[in-house]
C-alpha cells in the first residue's frame, strides 16, 4: 500500500506547469500578437486611404454640383453644409459635415479658384501633411 500511495504523490506533482513554463508561455504569446497586430495596422491605414480616395472623389462631386446650382465653386468647403448667404439659388445640404474630413480625421485641402481647375481639392493622407509616400502620399481630385 505504501508504494501506491508513492506513485499517486509523484503523479500528483506532475499536474501542473512551472511558472517558468508559464512566463514562457506568455512572451510567447506576446510576441505573436505583437506581429499580428501590426500586420493588421498595416492594413488599416491602407484601407483608410483607399476610403479617402474615394471620398475625394465624392466631395468632387458635390463641389460640382453645388457650382452648377449656383454658377460658381463654393468659396469654402462650409457652403456644401450651409447656405452661404450670397447664394441665391442653392439647393443644399449638398454634404454633410462630417464629409469634410477625411478617414484620418484630417480636413480636406481645397483651393478656389485652382490652379488645376475651377478648384482644388487635396487628400493628404494619413500624416495630414504636404508631401510623403505610401499612405502619407497627396491626391488631388484633378490627378
Amino acid at each position: 500500500m505504501r508504494q501506491i500511495y508513492r506513485m499517486e504523490s509523484f503523479n500528483n506533482r506532475n499536474k501542473g506547469f512551472t511558472l517558468l513554463e508559464m512566463l514562457a508561455v506568455i512572451v510567447l504569446l506576446g510576441i505573436v500578437a505583437t506581429l499580428v497586430v501590426r500586420q493588421i495596422g498595416g492594413g488599416v491605414d491602407k484601407g483608410k486611404y483607399g476610403a479617402g480616395k474615394a471620398q475625394l472623389a465624392s466631395l468632387s462631386m458635390k463641389i460640382e454640383n453645388y457650382a452648377m446650382d449656383v454658377g460658381r465653386a463654393p468659396a469654402r468647403l462650409e457652403d456644401l453644409v450651409v447656405k452661404p448667404v450670397n447664394a441665391q439659388s442653392w439647393q443644399g445640404p449638398y454634404a454633410k459635415k462630417s464629409d469634410l474630413l477625411d478617414p484620418f480625421g484630417h480636413a480636406f485641402g481645397y483651393l478656389n479658384p485652382g490652379e488645376h481647375g475651377s478648384f482644388d481639392l487635396v487628400f493628404r493622407g494619413r500624416d495630414g501633411k504636404p508631401g510623403g509616400t505610401g499612405p502619407d502620399l497627396d491626391l488631388g481630385s484633378w490627378e
